[in-house]
């Protein structure tokens, strides 16, 4: 950043020196100049805006460099924020889960105008997760339910004071109201099985790897209670008729 601003305030200070020593010699192309200056306004529109949408980012509080941001379509972590461009490391895509694909990404910083920008790590670092467990009916639901609880407060055990800080501090900056930061277990069924919606903040840099450590602590408690807890999945049952001979020969 201080390599930028001394390159630009040098060309700027050229400049203004320039048209200081040559003024005078350059009043008879005023109106050339400023003709020039119409159609090199429209040509360069898109620049312009660029350039005006970096102004923006550098003293509007969109995003900074090291934030976690969805822009112009693609996710990523900014890693440099250009007079024209944005450039993220890209991550998604192919990619399951907010893991980086390897690419470098530019967008053009015109996209603020045009298009909502998220910002993941702005003033709270963490997001609220779900994931679903399906068990079937026959299942004891009160204990499933006790058991992904202690789950999940065991999981967000380690940052769940510093979210409790920064949603304080959100609280105090934003006309937002109070939401509950402690693991929730909701209940719902249809026709096949019950669900059990499991809500929690996570650490929005460690998202993936909470939901791997949660299933996997799932697994591994219910079975311990394989007799009184039954995971449900979606089965087909193919049934194959066989014709009789004498039907085949009619």
């Amino acid at each position: 950043m201080t390599r930028k601003v001394a390159k630009w305030l040098t060309n700027a200070i050229l400049v203004i020196a320039f048209v200081y020593i040559f003024g005078t010699d350059l009043s008879g192309f005023t109106t050339a100049i400023g003709l020039a200056g119409a159609g090199i306004t429209y040509a360069l529109r898109e620049v312009i805006v660029s350039f005006a949408g970096w102004f923006a980012i550098m003293f509007g509080d969109f995003f900074k460099t090291g934030d976690r941001v969805l822009l112009g379509g693609t996710k990523g972590d900014v890693v440099d924020i250009g007079l024209l461009r944005t450039t993220l490391m890209e991550m998604g895509e192919w990619v399951e889960g907010d893991q980086y694909t390897g690419r470098i990404v530019r967008v053009a910083n015109s996209y603020i105008f045009t298009s909502p920008v998220y910002n993941y790590t702005a003033d709270f670092k963490f997001l609220w997760d779900e994931i679903h467990i399906l068990i079937r009916f026959k299942s004891d639901i009160k204990l499933a339910r006790k058991l992904v609880l202690e789950i999940a407060e065991k999981e967000i055990g380690t940052y769940n004071a510093k979210a409790e800080e920064d949603w304080g501090n959100m609280k105090r900056r934003y006309r937002i109201e109070n939401a509950s930061l402690e693991p929730q277990v909701f209940i719902s069924f249809d026709d096949n099985w019950i669900t059990l919606s499991l809500r929690y903040i996570v650490d929005t840099r460690k998202r993936r790897i909470s939901r791997d450590h949660i299933f996997m602590s799932i697994l591994e408690r219910f079975g311990e209670y394989e007799d009184r807890i039954e995971l449900a999945s979606e089965t087909f049952e193919i049934v194959h008729e066989e014709t009789p001979k004498e039907d085949r020969n009619s």
